[in-house]
């Protein structure tokens, strides 16, 4: 199978960024398939980043490289680094972008990306992607070790994803993040859920406001009304049929989710 590469960025499509950082690694591995996961991250939002990439990489191919580009701290002292996890490499500042990938998968190896031989000639201190990580992503593909990208670490930087709170009584969440549609992704994952409901009715709770009940899908509710159900990550999300939660729940990113039990 040819290499490939997941690109996840905050550059959106307006600007040349993304499409610049992949003509880099076609110059350098001509035969790897390029995959966008998104570009519209929202703009310096580590943690964003963070949770959009451990949502999607385990349903690549084996084998994929995974370039995470959410940078706010472009040209300061801070890292690049390049993990090795499960059958995954991973390219990316460190920053706190790998947290919830490499919570999931304990990084094999980790390295700081030290070897110039595999950068470009001269890093921009504005556009690092193009300059250091898409060229040690590339070469990746063309199948150097990771090792080779330079000295290895013990440590990397980790971003503060708050777990979830569990009790006799009581099991307490957060918002994560609010999708495009204005979903409230929760960290309250199905197992949790299911582990403390022990499918005994609950009373739940979102920002303040109680939420009638968690149901399988969308359809289940009328037009316009709020519920809870599992979303395609396997997390409980606050939705509304044909509308935003956010919008309705006047509820953002940290929002207290309360469950207890009726």
């Amino acid at each position: 199978m040819r290499p490939v590469i997941a690109l996840l960025s905050d550059f959106g499509t307006r600007d040349h960024y993304a499409g610049t950082m992949k003509g880099v690694m076609i110059g350098i591995c001509p035969d790897v398939t390029l995959l966008d996961i998104t570009h519209d991250i929202t703009p310096h939002d580590v943690v964003e980043g963070a949770l959009q990439l451990a949502a999607s990489y385990r349903f690549f191919p084996a084998g994929t490289i995974f370039l995470a580009i959410v940078d706010p701290g472009v040209g300061s002292p801070r890292r690049g680094i390049a993990a090795e996890a499960g059958d995954y490499r991973f390219v990316a500042p460190d920053n706190g972008v790998l947290t919830a990938v490499l919570r999931e998968l304990p990084p094999k190896r980790v390295v700081e990306l030290t070897e110039r031989r595999y950068a470009r000639p001269t890093v921009s201190r504005t556009f690092e992607g193009r300059d250091r990580f898409a060229p040690a992503a590339a070469w990746l593909a063309k199948g150097i070790q990771l090792s080779a990208l330079g000295r290895a670490v013990t440590s990397y930087q980790q971003v503060d994803l708050p777990p979830v709170e569990v009790g006799e009584e009581h099991l307490g969440g957060v918002v994560l993040l609010v999708d495009r549609f204005g979903n409230l992704v929760t960290n309250i994952d199905r197992r949790t859920f299911e582990a403390f409901t022990r499918a005994q009715p609950v009373s739940l709770r979102v920002a303040g406001r109680p939420i009638a009940g968690v149901v399988a899908t969308y359809a289940d509710i009328r037009a316009g009304e709020v519920c809870a159900l599992f979303g395609s990550t396997e997390h409980l999300e606050l939705a509304v049929n044909g509308g935003s939660a956010a919008t309705a729940l006047d509820a953002a990113r940290g929002a207290a989710v309360e469950i207890t039990r009726a």
